[in-house]
This record gives structure tokens, sequence and C-alpha cells, in this order.
């Protein structure tokens, strides 16, 4: 027998509010993830969305994958994206009832996903603004990383930005919050994949039009024990969704400059 001593490596997830997003905004990392997991499952008030969603959700051919299915809230955009504010929960909403199920939403999460996420080493998720400014997206962060201190794991999130959330985007990236970047390229033959079963069973929430990158950064989070130097977003380039549509018109730049 050999004495050869074999390093376990700590496995590494995907945490995303909704199915389709794995596919937009971290395709590039989902094939070599240990999990996938999907916090939302029914869509709000929305029937013939939620069982589509359901029935596309159990056709995807990923193994590894974790579906939370706790029901969405229904904010969706009702936060003042030009003036927005950070909460505990995730980002105010303004709509007194949405807020409520947010709020409840929140803390359903993070019981959940301190379960599902304990071991990790490495955490994918979205970026602080959610990507186009969706108010559950914005969640499921403040989720991930409340639960960072307690379980250890680094945070990572994408470089994706879109008009609505570039307010919040330069306030995130005004703060030291990164301590090193990668760049990658999405998988587009997964994505593609992926894209055609929700397609096919009626659940793709994003647009027709919508083309991948040749390439996205990912900015690393560590815990806060980690005394490695942390820098602002502030002079980079971040990926603007609008722009990477090839159809319709009015086109827009693929990418915007953090000030």
């Amino acid at each position: 027998m050999s004495d050869t001593q074999f390093e376990l490596r700590s496995p590494t997830a995907v945490v995303v509010a909704h199915p389709d997003d794995e596919v937009l905004w971290l395709s590039g990392v989902v094939s070599s993830a240990d999990r996938v997991v999907f916090c939302f499952g029914d869509s709000f008030e929305k029937p013939k969305a939620s069982a589509a969603r359901r029935r596309a959700v159990a056709a995807l051919p990923l193994t590894r994958l974790v579906d939370l299915k706790v029901p969405e809230s229904g904010a969706r955009f009702l936060a003042d994206s030009a003036h927005p504010r950070l909460t505990a929960a995730g980002i105010e909403i303004t709509d007194a009832a949405a807020r409520a199920r947010y709020g409840a939403n929140y803390t359903q999460l993070v019981e959940a996903l301190r379960t599902t996420l304990a071991g990790c080493s490495d955490v994918y998720t979205h970026n602080p603004w959610g990507e186009y400014g969706h108010t559950e997206h914005v969640q499921i962060y403040r989720v991930v990383a409340a639960l960072q201190a307690e379980l250890g794991y680094t945070i990572w999130f994408s470089n994706y930005v879109d008009a609505a959330s570039w307010p919040l985007a330069q306030e995130v990236g005004r703060q030291p919050c990164w301590t090193h970047r990668r760049t990658i390229q999405p998988d587009l033959a997964m994505a593609r994949k992926l894209m055609r079963v929700y397609q096919r069973h009626g659940a793709w929430t994003w647009t027709r039009f919508h083309r991948w990158p040749a390439q996205e950064t990912l900015y690393a989070q560590p815990p806060a024990e980690n005394l490695e130097t942390r820098y602002p977003l502030s002079g980079e380039w971040l990926l603007d969704v609008a722009g990477l549509r090839w159809w319709p018109p009015p086109w827009r730049a693929a990418h915007r400059r953090l000030d």
C-alpha cells in the first residue's frame, strides 16, 4: 500500500437566486462546482411560470443540484435604483407587503444555506448590486456574505452590471472589496445546453438575443480575517448586460468603467 498522502479538496458551490441565473452569470464555473444551488422556486403569483420552472429544473443535466425552492417574494425591482439603500436583508424594498416577504425569505435562506454551504472553500454567487439590479440577486449575495464569517469560505462574484444597477455598483465599488481577480471564459457549450432546456419547458426568463462575452472577470472576497490587501472596484471594467444583446437596437457598448 502506498504511503502517499492525498490532500482532499474542499468543495465549491455556485449559489444563484433563480434557475437560469447560473447560465447567465456563472456559466464558467458551473461545470467545475461541487454543488449548484437554486434558492428560489415558485414565481410570485405566477402559477404557470412556476410549473414551467419546476419542469425545467427536473430536466436539467446537473447532477449536483440543490434546489431550496423558497417561494419568490415578489420584490423583483421594487427598489429605488437611483438612490439604493442596502439593508440587512438585501436592499430597501419600496412596497410594504413585498418588504415583509423579502425579509422573511432572508431569514429562511440564512438557515438553509448554513447547512448547504458548510465545508465549502469557495462560493460563487451574484455580485453585490445584483447584475442588472434584481433585488433577489442582491439578497442572495447578502445572505452568502452574512454566512461567510461563520463558514469561512471565499466569495466570488462577477462583473456584470446594467444601467439600473449602476448607482449601487458605483457605491459598492468605492469601498475596498476584493483581494484578487480571475479572468475566465464563459462555458458556451454548457450555457447553451442548459438554456435549451429552459426554453424547451417555457422557463427561460432572459432575452433570446443575449450573447455571452468572450471573457468575464471574477472578484475574490476572502473572510475578514484574511489580511491580504483589498482593492476598490474603481477603474475596473464591468460588463453591461444590455450591451451584450445582439438585437434589438439601440445598441450599447458592452463595457462600463467604474470611476
